[in-house]
């Protein structure tokens, strides 16, 4: 009987030391958090996608307050919590206008056809991994998806072949560009309407033998253009979003219908 007392003794006076010890390790180690990151951790959507270029919502908080990163750094927030980081920090930052993903390729099933017949895991990065493109086209949309997978909107999906955009859900995170194996997404102005709906740099009479749609870097378009909004580049025509009005000239005249007006 006195053995168990004593034993009970020793170890009520263990736990004792032993919560000594933890509460004045805590003390000694604590890190004082500022107030202001854990107003702008309840803003944040709580996504902790990695759009912002930070490890999570929890990162970017701490990086806000620290003065690391701006008040317009959360892309699937956008402007509105933009709004109201700047409230909390007592900012006044400047919002950037409103971008969202497109992709620049229109060979759907109707526009090119198959040269192979890929079987394996339904991801874009693996088919490029494989050197299996099912595709006449190289530098097309593979159409398995993988943009689609990682976007936190659900703002991607896939129609016949090809990756389409709701421009009403995207909120310009980027982590579609960034996945895209074939570099076809890009971010750009949202209500953009005239976009160039190609990325094949081959020559002109290549580019018609595999796709109807696809831009053979004839020039036509530049001609039209007003404000020298569109040039041709390795082949390719490209659009100055900066510089475009959205007029529409060069799509009319656009022999491929690869310049579109929306």
């Amino acid at each position: 009987m006195n053995a168990i007392i004593i034993a009970t003794l020793v170890l009520g006076a263990v736990g004792i030391v032993v919560g000594i010890g933890l509460v004045y390790i805590g003390n000694k180690f604590h890190v004082e958090v500022d107030e202001r990151e854990t107003e702008i951790r309840e803003v944040l959507p709580g996504n902790n996608c990695g759009a912002c270029g930070y490890a999570g919502c929890d990162a970017v908080a701490a990086a806000i307050v620290a003065g690391e990163a701006s008040a317009a750094v959360c892309p699937v927030g956008g402007a509105p919590v933009a709004e109201k980081i700047n409230g909390i920090m007592g900012t006044h930052a400047e919002l950037s206008a409103r971008k969202v993903a497109f992709v620049r390729c229109n060979g759907s099933c109707e526009n090119t056809s198959t040269k192979n017949q890929y079987v394996g895991i339904r991801d874009c990065r693996a088919v490029v991994l494989a050197g299996l493109n099912p595709w006449d086209c190289d530098f097309g949309c593979i159409g398995y998806g993988s943009c689609a997978a990682v976007c936190p909107q659900n703002a991607i999906h896939t129609k016949d072949g090809v990756a389409v955009v709701d421009p009403e859900k995207c909120v310009g995170c980027g982590l579609c560009v960034k996945t895209c194996p074939n570099g076809l997404i890009e971010l750009i102005p949202y209500g953009q309407k005239t976009v160039v709906r190609c990325r094949n740099i081959d020559k002109g009479k290549d580019v018609k033998a595999i796709c109807s749609v696809g831009c053979i870097g004839c020039r036509l378009c530049t001609k039209q253009c007003e404000n020298a909004a569109i040039s041709v580049d390795n082949n390719l025509a490209r659009i100055d979003y900066s510089l475009c009005i959205d007029c529409g000239k060069c799509a009319e005249k656009c022999p491929q219908s690869t310049i579109t007006k929306a």
